[in-house]
């Protein structure tokens, strides 16, 4: 099917969605979803006509175990209660570490780059085929962004892209803000993505804004959509025609009358690579050599019920397996993965052959990410510890990696205040505690709740 334009549907904008014309379908963060109801705001969307897409972003279907049954479950679940005709996720790691290193669980807590080695595209694609034959519709991966590089890959990201689709039957989700972030970061030529990716498997395609810092790309979904972006937009429809284009916008959200504007521009691009491809294969006559064997490949309008994979092409090595990976691919992948998210978030040394200066770009950006969300999960810490909240988290995530969901994590933060001396505000110190101890249920008191109870009677006497 064709999903036309659409928007990244977000709690924070739902009015300006919904009041948005000429909108076709929004995607909505499957996460953020409860499994058996829907924001009235997304009821009122679908009887309008409007296909609801829903999109993970915890699956990892790039990490080294195989994905977890109740996340595929729980992904499924928000597919039938949508109606949707597909699913989206991302080729990513989000943790390492457990059972395949025999050592502590990590979180990333960010959507982190695979290696495009051997190994990791055989882990890859059993872990789809695991997800597909999960879900009860067709499953699309996107490319991600990425501040750092993985030392001795194997293939680039066309050629790794291509594999995945031609062993699994996977579509793409090709996000052209990754490509320009890829581009600046990494120095990979976004047109070169595009001419070795087979652009017949695009599904749909994201558009989001960013900026620069430092010579370093931030793929923020917080800044309005810029030029390069757009021009690898124009890039990809000189060839194809994709089903599906979608605004991205996940923070600092603008005005609706803005939205409407950056999604105008997006239409205006798109119609202006299409007339400029047009003019380009009639300016050439048929019979020369230069000349395009026909118009630019159209994307399937429809999505497959269940794609096979299909036999390896010619230059696959003989030896590559289309079932399970390769005698220890799992292995290697994870220690690989644990070893480099562990210099990310534990400060362990860095994995020989990665730029020592991006890991600690990427590893204060984690850093920020994890502030950002548990300030949204949890609002009152902000309220409560005011300019204080974000130094202090910043201090604890140096030492303290996320091994759990940013609820536990903002937990974990409170519980590491209380247990080395509180606040000197006895009125936060007191709100704090209370905050914490509504949300520690009835369990048997540990450590830290005996020091917090401690403390509260003390103040509690004052």
């Amino acid at each position: 099917m064709r999903l036309g334009i659409g928007i990244g549907w977000r709690p924070e904008i739902a009015a300006e969605v919904e009041a948005l014309t000429g909108i076709d379908w929004v995607e909505a963060v499957a996460e953020n979803l409860c499994a058996d109801h829907l924001p009235g705001s997304l009821v009122r969307l679908r009887e309008r006509g409007v296909t609801v897409v829903p999109h993970g972003v915890s699956l990892g279907l790039g990490g080294a175990d195989r994905p977890d049954p109740e996340r595929l479950a729980g992904l499924a679940t928000r597919a039938e209660l949508l109606g949707t005709p597909l699913v989206t996720e991302h080729i990513a790691f989000v943790r390492a570490g457990g059972p395949l290193t025999a050592s502590p669980r990590l979180e990333a807590g960010h959507l982190l780059p695979v290696p495009r080695t051997r190994d990791a595209l055989d882990v890859l694609c059993e872990n789809v085929r695991i997800a597909q034959d999960a879900l009860p519709v067709p499953l699309a991966l996107e490319n991600i962004a990425a501040l750092i590089s993985w030392p001795d890959e194997e293939l680039t990201e066309g050629q790794f892209l291509a594999e995945l689709v031609e062993r699994t039957g996977v579509r793409l989700l090709i996000d052209v803000a990754n490509l320009h972030t890829n581009h600046v970061n990494r120095g990979e030529d976004p047109a070169k993505a595009l001419d070795e990716l087979p652009v017949e498997a695009i599904a749909y395609v994201h558009v989001a804004g960013g900026v620069e810092k430092d010579g370093v790309w931030h793929d923020t979904h917080a800044h309005p959509v810029t030029a390069p972006v757009l021009d690898v937009l124009a890039e990809l429809r000189s060839r194809v025609d994709p089903p599906g284009v979608l605004l991205e916008r996940d923070d600092a959200f603008p005005p609706g009358a803005e939205l409407a504007a950056e999604l105008e521009t997006i239409r205006g691009t798109l119609r202006s690579a299409a007339r400029a491809g047009t003019v380009a294969r009639a300016a050439v006559p048929p019979s020369s050599p230069a000349a395009p064997a026909a118009a630019a490949p159209a994307a399937s309008s429809a999505l497959p019920t269940r794609s096979a994979p299909s036999a390896p092409s010619g230059n696959e090595r003989d030896t590559e397996p289309l079932g399970a990976p390769r005698p220890g691919a799992r292995d290697r992948t994870a220690v690989a993965q644990t070893a480099l998210l562990s210099a990310l978030v534990a400060g362990t040394p860095a994995p020989e052959g990665f730029d020592h200066r991006r890991l600690r770009v990427q590893s204060r950006a984690l850093a920020a990410k994890r502030a950002d969300v548990v300030a949204k999960v949890a609002p009152e810490l902000p309220e409560i510890l005011g300019d204080g909240y974000r130094p202090a988290f910043l201090s604890y995530a140096r030492s303290r990696p996320m091994n759990g969901g940013y609820r536990r994590d903002a937990m974990e933060f409170v519980e590491r205040i209380l247990v080395s001396g509180g606040l000197p505000d006895p009125v936060a110190q007191r709100r704090l505690t209370h905050w914490w101890e509504d949300r520690s249920g009835p369990r048997p008191p540990g450590r830290t709740t005996r020091l917090v109870r401690a403390a509260r009677a003390v103040l509690v006497g004052k």
